[in-house]
């Protein structure tokens, strides 16, 4: 299965334009990015790329910060940016829904009197900057644009018990549909729902002829490798890379921050 490689942003006039609102807060505003976190180098060297990006293009002093698994944590972020000279931090969760992370973890890696204000973002999902990502990974992989390719989609999740986490990837996959896109269905590597295996057979006895796998997480690391395997063995046509450091993501994250330093 051939795998996506990075395209370069399209033109300063086309979809993946830098946003017309840039970060441009106070001097002492920093961003810190947060992140679950994976024992996998791959995965931190994504977001640390990731948030070279967001740097770069918001003007904010950028870190990433992880829940589990990697440093620096939470906490050690906040001090280390603080001790930098931030006079505010806004956190933007790099999450996908807002499921036990968003509202248990983040919340108590963030509680404390930390001396300066601590802002947070609503986390990245429910954007259709995710959906035109995946597009874009989709195409670096070698599937058709949307409405001229008769590949059918599998939107490959990690999974999660939280039924609203598992909603937001099916309307995800509902947004592609939408777009174009002949069949595509969710599908979840962990948890309940079906798994990438056996959305990939599924549309396989649809009548489907080519299939695809768009992986809808954010870096590399256990669970994308196991969304992989699945697609492999189920004989998909083509796997996408991770959404990564793509550029729609990174004006995400930028929009996310300029939200609340403009607040």
């Amino acid at each position: 299965m051939p795998v996506g490689r990075m395209l370069a942003p399209y033109g300063p006039h086309g979809p993946h334009a830098r946003p017309a609102v840039r970060a441009a807060g106070p001097d002492g505003t920093a961003l810190v990015l947060v992140a679950h976190g994976s024992r996998d180098p791959r995965h931190s060297a994504t977001l640390r790329s990731l948030a070279d990006g967001v740097r770069s293009l918001a003007g904010l002093r950028t870190r990433v910060a992880f829940l589990e698994f990697d440093r620096p944590g939470v906490a050690d972020a906040l001090r280390a940016t603080v001790a930098a000279g931030a006079d505010r931090v806004v956190v933007v969760p790099l999450l996908l829904s807002r499921a036990y992370h968003a509202t248990a973890d983040l919340p108590a890696a963030l509680a404390g009197d930390w001396g300066v204000p601590v802002h947070t973002t609503d986390v990245l999902g429910g954007s259709p900057l995710l959906v035109t990502a995946l597009e874009r990974r989709l195409l670096e992989a070698g599937s058709g644009p949307s409405g001229r390719d008769s590949s059918g989609v599998v939107v490959a999740a990690t999974g999660s018990r939280d039924a609203g986490a598992r909603a937001s990837v099916a309307a995800v996959a509902r947004a592609l549909r939408r777009a174009g896109r002949r069949d595509v269905l969710p599908a979840y590597v962990t948890g309940p729902g079906r798994r990438p295996g056996d959305a990939v057979r599924e549309l396989r006895a649809r009548g489907v002829r080519r299939v695809a796998v768009a992986p809808y997480v954010l870096a590399p690391g256990l669970l994308p490798d196991r969304i992989a395997a699945e697609a492999a063995e189920a004989g998909a046509d083509v796997l996408a890379a991770p959404l990564g450091a793509a550029p729609e993501l990174v004006r995400l994250v930028v929009e996310r921050g300029a939200g609340a330093v403009a607040g």
